[in-house]
């Protein structure tokens, strides 16, 4: 059957990141000037995700997919990831001597697939997302083909996602030997006490946990975070966290199997995650890696979010589910946007080959670099969780629902999580405004951050700080439009 007009307006995005993807591919060849192919790549980035107001909510390709609020909320998000990622890079591709035109194309590509996966209501969908973001994100990781650690992030990202997407695959197969059908909707009141059904979702669990990287599948984040571009790298520790969170709470809050199975496997998962996460941060000494590790850690902070989903989804009357779905999407809003910010920051930092990032190359920035180090500063107090930040309300919510559910340990953990990770954010503060830069400028080191990079880290700062002083913005259009699975 050939699809209407309706399913194609519900795949709008998807198809304007993909089309402005191939037609920079094609202008490679004749355009020369990087500045012109980042703008047509950040109209792409920026039309596809303002093309989201012309689709028809529904479901369009026969199920396959669903568009509704939900989904609208995130592809704006991803959209706006995509967007910052791509301005940051130019500066970044002039000083590394990079081709910006598949750099570019990949990071629409990549920003295609993390729709789909957004937007799936069908298993089989979102394995087809979930590759077209993973196969453009190898390429990306190795971006910087003169580099030895670019090129191993690469080899590494690539072996482990592949046996993650085995595991994911095995899990979808499972599913559909038991229900007969890979369509969430269908499967929605599946046999929970089926023990192959469980395997299935324990298999699909292991495959998104490799993605959002969460402990003990999180092995690869270091090296890969730390080899790959830091504009990548950027987009990593947001753009597909985003997608697949979101993909899996639209399976946790649809399949009343995964609900009642995954409690346990969040709690423990969340647990080992902020301590792997947090205790990993604490001995690095380059703050690429550190960030890494920082972002296990939140990875650990949602999934609180997600065990808690469990105990308040009996309480339908109340809308406690709806403001536990709200307190994790309010979460990824925040550190998404933060972790731009953060990374941008780092990479202009770290100068041509990326050889300064050592905790003592921040030494001294707030004189160097006083509008740098004060936006870092503040980023940095959001990952933290401090008051009249993003991070400060993405924290409250998520533990005022762990308290909601009854969860006291968990909350207590996290709690425990965050104090640890005062130490680690603190100490790059007390690098840049309490310590002397001890050794010569290196010659390539920048005097301020570029203009592109400078419009990026305040893009972050003012909706950092716009998401810390009225979080009820959000969070009023989260509930009061209804974003909750119209799959429910």
């Amino acid at each position: 059957m050939i699809p209407g007009f309706a399913d194609l307006q519900r795949a709008l995005p998807e198809l304007v990141w993909c089309g402005f993807g191939v037609f920079l591919m094609l202008l490679q060849p004749v355009v020369k000037n990087r500045q012109t192919l980042t703008f047509i790549a950040m109209l792409g980035a920026s039309l596809g995700t303002l093309i989201t107001f012309f689709g028809i909510p529904g479901p369009g390709f026969y199920g396959l997919i669903q568009f509704d609020t939900y989904s609208l909320f995130l592809h704006w998000l991803i959209g706006l990831i995509s967007f910052l990622v791509i301005l940051a890079s130019d500066s970044y591709l002039d000083r590394e001597k990079l081709e910006g035109a598949e750099f570019y194309a990949l990071i629409l590509f990549a920003t295609a697939g993390m729709g789909v996966l957004a937007s799936a209501q069908e298993l089989l969908t979102a394995f087809i997302g979930l590759e077209m973001s993973s196969i453009s994100s190898y390429i990306l990781a190795g971006y910087r083909r003169d580099s030895i650690k670019s090129s191993e992030s690469a080899v590494k990202y690539f072996l482990l996602g592949s046996f993650a997407t085995a595991f994911f695959l095995y899990g979808i197969a499972l599913v559909y030997g038991v229900t007969g059908s890979t369509n969430l909707s269908r499967i929605m009141n599946a046999d929970p006490a089926s023990n192959l059904l469980r395997l299935g979702l324990t298999l699909i669990l292991v495959g998104l946990g490799f993605k959002v990287a969460a402990a003990p599948f999180q092995v690869w984040t270091p090296d890969v975070y730390e080899g790959a571009p830091t504009p990548v790298t950027a987009l990593f520790s947001a753009g597909p966290k985003v997608a697949t969170f979101a993909l899996l709470l639209r399976i946790f809050a649809t399949v009343n199997a995964a609900t009642d199975f995954w409690f346990w496997a969040f709690w423990i998962l969340a647990v080992l995650t902020m301590f792997v996460g947090n205790l990993g941060a604490l001995v690095q000494g380059n703050v690429k890696r550190m960030l890494a590790y920082s972002s296990i850690a939140h990875a650990g902070y949602v999934l609180v979010a997600f065990a808690s989903v469990t105990t308040l989804k009996s309480d339908q009357a109340s809308g406690a589910p709806g403001m536990a779905y709200a307190a994790i999407l309010f979460y990824l809003a925040s550190y998404a946007l933060v972790s731009v910010g953060t990374f941008t920051i780092v990479s202009e930092v770290g100068g041509a080959g990326e050889r300064h990032l050592s905790l003592d190359d921040f030494a001294g920035l707030s004189t160097r670099q006083p509008f740098t180090a004060a936006a870092f500063s503040v980023l940095l107090l959001s990952l933290l969780g401090l008051p009249i930040t993003a991070g400060f309300f993405a924290k409250f919510y998520v533990f005022k629902t762990a308290l909601s559910s009854s969860l006291t340990w968990l909350a207590i953990w996290m709690a425990v999580n965050s104090v640890i990770g005062a130490y680690y954010y603190l100490r790059v503060i007390v690098y840049m405004y309490m310590r002397e830069y001890q050794g010569a400028a290196p010659a390539e080191a920048v005097e301020s951050l570029s203009p592109t990079s400078a419009m990026v880290v305040t893009v972050a700062v003012i909706l950092t700080l716009y998401l810390g002083l009225v979080p009820n913005h959000v969070l009023g259009i989260v509930l009061s439009r209804n974003l909750m699975l119209s799959a429910r």
